[in-house]
């Protein structure tokens, strides 16, 4: 089921992951939230206009602004200042460590908005803070499943409980594979076509194996088999053989599961004893990725096929 809760953000979560130089910090900043993942540089609100202005967004001075506001007279620029900040600004940063002007500082105190400073350049900053609230805002959903790494294929293994999902994590990560989530992945929609599949922290570098326990795979088989997150390439649909149902046998027919509005593609394997699911999910990643890189093996196979039968005739 699709979550459809708003997400937010600590703003000190922000400040801390990008090491902001705090310049005036109100009492209650542990309650001040982010909720837009878009950020704002307001060249137009502080040449005073504000139509569609939203103050959610954090707010970036760079050094266009900043020149900007140099260029104003004492009293132009004081009344521009107070103008912007009291439109309810969430936060403000000033980028390139440019000097802070006193009637900003003095504005943010007045109005209680955090006013910070980067060292970085405006355009890196704000790319690497849209990047990270993309991904801390994003929609998600949590599913009962498996997700590793195979191949650099993230690779999201679903299946009804008992039918070896983590059994098959596990030797996957004998085989040199990465483990992100075992039981619970919970997914994020982080862009208009990528998901991408994490752990609930609880739960995270764990597996479950009935009879033996929870095992810390991170410990067990080192650092180089777990992974925190991983873009979902490819969904496995793990089923137990049914006799007389048909599976696909060559390839042609894509399918596809969707999630959070993405389209991914998906495989139904059958399980029976004997069959070794480790290797079969290898040779799936392999084929998915070589599929991605232009070549689709049951495609050339179907026109090798009936080149040989037009030969024939």
């Amino acid at each position: 089921m699709s979550n459809t809760l708003e997400y937010s953000i600590k703003l000190t979560e922000v400040a801390a992951e990008f090491q902001l130089e705090e310049i005036f910090i109100p009492s209650f900043v542990e309650e001040i939230t982010v909720k837009r993942a878009d950020v704002s540089r307001p060249g137009l609100p502080l040449a005073g206009f504000f139509s569609h202005f939203e103050g959610g967004r954090i707010q970036i001075i760079g050094n266009m602004e900043h020149k900007y506001l140099q260029t104003l007279p004492d009293d132009e620029r004081v009344l521009h200042l107070e103008k912007f900040i009291s439109h309810g600004v969430v936060a403000v940063v000033v980028s390139n460590s440019l000097e802070i002007f006193e009637e900003l500082k003095c504005y943010c105190e007045k109005y209680n908005t955090p006013l910070y400073r980067t060292w970085d350049t405006t355009s890196s900053f704000m790319a690497a803070l849209i990047a990270y609230l993309n991904i801390a805002l994003a929609e998600r959903i949590t599913r009962h499943g498996v997700l590793v790494e195979v191949y650099g294929e993230g690779i999201l293994i679903l299946g009804d409980s008992g039918i070896g999902k983590s059994e098959t994590a596990i030797e996957l990560v004998k085989r040199g594979h990465r483990l992100i989530a075992d039981d619970a992945v919970e997914l994020k929609k982080v862009s208009a076509k990528t998901l991408v599949g994490s752990a609930p922290e609880l739960i995270r570098h764990y597996i479950e194996l009935r009879g033996i326990g929870i095992i810390d795979v991170r410990r067990i088989f080192g650092m180089g088999a777990v992974k925190l997150s991983e873009k979902i390439d490819l969904i496995l649909n793990l089923e137990m053989w049914e006799k007389g149902k048909f599976y696909e046998r060559f390839g042609l027919d894509d399918e596809y599961t969707e999630i959070l509005g993405i389209k991914i593609p998906s495989i139904t394997i059958p399980v029976q004893p004997g069959r070794n699911l480790a290797v079969i999910i290898e040779i799936a990643a392999m084929n998915n990725r070589q599929k991605k890189m232009g070549y689709n093996t049951a495609l050339e196979f179907n026109k090798r096929l009936m080149q040989n039968i037009a030969d024939n005739q």
